[in-house]
C-alpha cells in the first residue's frame, strides 16, 4: 500500500464533479481553454458498443503533489514531489449520467482490483506482454489510455470522457467552498493520514478534507470502509456545489471553478459544450437520483498469477451491475445480494458465496445505537 493511499481517486472525483457541475454560466470559455489535456483514449479500438445515449465519465484521482505549497505539504505530511516522483492512482470512480439525465451513479473501483491488464509500450518503445496486476498498475505504466482499456475490458462498459485531479485540486476545491461539513458517529484517529475527529459534525477545510477520504486505518475495515466514506463524502461535495449559495454566487462560482480547471486534466473531446450540459444535468439531480455504490466483490484477500492482497470482483453480480449501467437501467435495490451473502477473505475463494459491498454512508457506521447516534439526521 502506498503512503498518499485513500484519496487519490475518490478525492479526484469530489473535485472533478465539483468542476463540472460547477460550470453553469460563469467565464466558461476562457476557463475550458485554460484546461490542461491528456489523449486519453490513444491507440484504443475494438472498444465496447454504445447502445444508449447515456454518458460514462472515469474520475481519477492522482496523487501528484505538484503545485501543493510547502506549509500544505508539512500539515498534510504527504511528503515532497522528491520523495514521491510521478503519479499513481488509489481511487478511481465510474460515474454514470442517464440518457435522460435524470439519474447518476457513481461507482468506485477499488484500487487493488485483480486485473488482467493488456499489453503496453512504455515512453522507452518497449512492448509490454499483457500481464495480471491490480488496475491501479494499469494507470502508473500506462496512464490514462491503459487504464481506460483494462477497465473497458473488465467491464464491457465504453467510457466516453476522462477527468483527472490531483491532491491541489481537491484542497483548493474544498476551500473554495468554504469548508465541507460531514458527521461521522464514532471518533476516528487515523496515524497514517494524520485525522483525529471527535464523533459528531465537523466542518473540514481542504487539508483535513484530504486526510479524511484518505484515512483506512481506525476502523478495520480498510480500502473498503475508506470507499464507502469517500461515496458519501462525494454526494456531500456534489450537493454543495449545486446548491443555490454557489450557483448563485459570482464570487465563489469564480473562486470554485479557477480552483477545479487549475488542477484537472480532461480528455481532449471534453469540450465546453459537454461541461456546460453536465454542469445543467448534476444541478437538476436531486439527492435520491444520486446512487452510489462499489463494485460488488467476491474476495478481499486474492493471491493468483503473482498477484497478492487483490480484491475479486463478483463474476455475476459485477456483470449484472455493468450490464445495467451499458444498458442504462436503473440500479437501486437491482444488484443487492442476500443479508446473509458477504464477500469471503479467502485467497483460492474455495466455497464462498458471492456478496456486494453494499452502499452504507458515515453515518451508519460505528456500534451506537440510533438513540446515541450524534449523526441522527444529518444529511
Amino acid at each position: 500500500m502506498k503512503s498518499p493511499r485513500a484519496i487519490r481517486f475518490f478525492t479526484k472525483l469530489s473535485i472533478a464533479i465539483v468542476a463540472l457541475s460547477a460550470v453553469s454560466w460563469v467565464g466558461l470559455g476562457a476557463i475550458t481553454n485554460s484546461i490542461k489535456r491528456t489523449d486519453a483514449f490513444a491507440n484504443l479500438d475494438d472498444r465496447p458498443s454504445k447502445p444508449t445515449s447515456a454518458v460514462n465519465y472515469l474520475i481519477v484521482g492522482s496523487d501528484s503533489r505538484e503545485g501543493l505549497t510547502r506549509e500544505e505539504q508539512r500539515r498534510l505530511r504527504t511528503g515532497s514531489t522528491k520523495v514521491a516522483a510521478g503519479k499513481r492512482s488509489d481511487t478511481i470512480l465510474l460515474v454514470h449520467i442517464s440518457k435522460n439525465r435524470d439519474r447518476a451513479s457513481i461507482v468506485s473501483i477499488p484500487r487493488d482490483s485483480y486485473a488482467l491488464i493488456p499489453s503496453w509500450t512504455d515512453a522507452q518503445g518497449k512492448v509490454h506482454s499483457e500481464t495480471h496486476s491490480k488496475i491501479n498498475s494499469a494507470f502508473a505504466w500506462g496512464g490514462a489510455p491503459l487504464l481506460i482499456q483494462t477497465l473497458e475490458s473488465m467491464s464491457d462498459l465504453r467510457i466516453d470522457h476522462y477527468i483527472e485531479v490531483d491532491f491541489t485540486g481537491f484542497v483548493r476545491i474544498v476551500d473554495a467552498l468554504g469548508g465541507v461539513e460531514i458527521c461521522t458517529n464514532r471518533a476516528i484517529y487515523d496515524p497514517k493520514s494524520h485525522i483525529d475527529l471527535e464523533a459528531g459534525r465537523h466542518t473540514l477545510d481542504g487539508i483535513d478534507a484530504l486526510k479524511y477520504v484518505r484515512a483506512r486505518s481506525f476502523d478495520g475495515t480498510s480500502d473498503i470502509g475508506r470507499m464507502k466514506r469517500q461515496q458519501q463524502f462525494i454526494s456531500t461535495i456534489l450537493r454543495e456545489v449545486t446548491s443555490a449559495g454557489v450557483l448563485l454566487n459570482p464570487v465563489k462560482m469564480t473562486k470554485l471553478l479557477n480552483s477545479a480547471f487549475d488542477s484537472v486534466i480532461t480528455d481532449q473531446n471534453l469540450d465546453r459544450n459537454d461541461l456546460l450540459t453536465l454542469g445543467k444535468q448534476l444541478r437538476s439531480l436531486s439527492a435520491k437520483n444520486v446512487t452510489t455504490l462499489t463494485v460488488p466483490l467476491k474476495y478481499y484477500n486474492y493471491n493468483k498469477n503473482g498477484v497478492t492482497a487483490a480484491v475479486l470482483w463478483d463474476p455475476t453480480l459485477a456483470g449484472d451491475l455493468f450490464l445495467r449501467l451499458k444498458e442504462d437501467r436503473p440500479l437501486l435495490d437491482e444488484v443487492k445480494p442476500s443479508p446473509s451473502a458477504s464477500p469471503s477473505d479467502s485467497s483460492d475463494g474455495s466455497a464462498t458465496e458471492p456478496g456486494e459491498i453494499e452502499p452504507t454512508y458515515i453515518d451508519k457506521f460505528g456500534t451506537q445505537k440510533a438513540s446515541d447516534n450524534p449523526c441522527k439526521g444529518f444529511q
